[in-house]
């Protein structure tokens, strides 16, 4: 990674582009673009940097201009891609020129969002192991094959590049910069005017709202998910899950691996957690009980499957997630 002359600013670049939201944009204008001199550090210097000098539109009703093009974000020392106009369209050919050119010089590559689909498109995450929102991990690995997509975690440090995932997953990663900057001092101080936590780990996993996988009952792979759904309460066995499909056990574990990319009772566990996280938040039922409504033996079983795919404990999770007495919604 570049490191700046002990003359100038560290210069992160940010991209604009027209049809974008501004929450990620001013998260990085916020972290990088205020001068900071009560922490008594060398700050940054930002540049809003765009493929046009034309107004570009921003969700909400109003326009923006940057006042930088493609030629600076190229030279920064820190290049950040706060999300990309549309997730299953093409990256242009002077962005990912742009993004290349940077990398090769040892600029830091950031992604926030779906600008992890401006980075792939450039080929800096092949090989590398990257987040993005939830929503759009799936069409990342599909359109990417081969960037090793990790949907689970808050944000990735590859070192030279690094991703995150939606929005407010970003900063997390924003703190993290400037912890890796400066330390934890100065991050601290900076998250505490942000009204921000100092520190989530990036391995944290993205809380995500969803309900138990929906699968397709056409198939005899399908028959079995969804029969094994009805049933989460009771001891499921691949001979099980077998039996219903009409299938022999060694032919089903390949349909089934085939189909889902994962193992039949991998993906029993899955459910079983996801089944919990309403329980968590909605009910004041022990978490023994929770885990045994869902199918765990017991509950040490429980909590270390829980731990596990959602990198907190059942009561972390509840009591960051249930809803508080007389309230109608859930507390994060």
């Amino acid at each position: 990674m570049l490191l700046p002359e002990p003359s100038r600013p560290h210069r992160v670049a940010v991209l604009a582009f027209d049809g974008m939201a501004p929450f990620e944009l001013g998260c990085v204008v916020e972290f990088f673009g205020l001068p900071r001199p009560e922490l008594d550090v060398p700050w940054y210097s930002l540049a809003v940097c765009a493929e046009t000098m034309e107004p570009l539109r921003v969700v909400g009703g109003f326009t923006m201009r940057a006042a930088y093009g493609l030629d600076v974000l190229a030279e920064a020392d820190t290049v950040i891609v706060p999300g990309v106009a549309d997730v299953r369209g093409d990256v242009s050919r002077p962005l990912v020129t742009a993004l290349r050119h940077a990398h090769a010089r040892g600029a830091r590559m950031v992604s926030i969002c779906s600008g992890a689909f401006a980075l792939a498109a450039a080929g800096l995450l092949d090989g590398r192991e990257a987040t993005t929102h939830w929503r759009y991990a799936d069409l990342l690995r599909e359109r990417f094959p081969h960037v090793e997509v990790n949907p689970s975690v808050l944000y990735v440090d590859g070192g030279d590049v690094l991703t995150s995932a939606g929005s407010a997953a970003g900063l997390d990663l924003l703190v993290h910069l400037v912890r890796t900057d400066h330390g934890p001092g100065v991050a601290n101080a900076v998250a505490r005017r942000l009204v921000i936590p100092p520190h989530r780990e990036g391995g944290q996993a993205q809380f995500i709202q969803a309900a138990v996988t929906p699968v397709e009952d056409d198939d005899a792979v399908g028959r079995a998910m969804s029969w094994a759904l009805g049933h989460l309460a009771r001891p499921i066995s691949v001979a099980d899950l077998a039996r219903v499909a009409h299938m022999s056990e060694r032919s089903f574990a390949r349909h089934f691996k085939r189909q889902t990319g994962t193992s039949p009772l991998r993906w029993v566990i899955a459910q079983r957690v996801a089944a919990s996280l309403p329980m968590l938040e909605s009910t004041g039922a022990p978490v023994e009980e929770i885990g045994a409504a869902v199918g765990f033996e017991s509950a040490v079983t429980f909590r270390h499957h829980f731990t596990r795919a959602m990198r907190t404990s059942p009561s972390a999770y509840r009591r960051a997630f249930s809803a508080p007495a007389g309230s109608g919604g859930h507390g994060a």
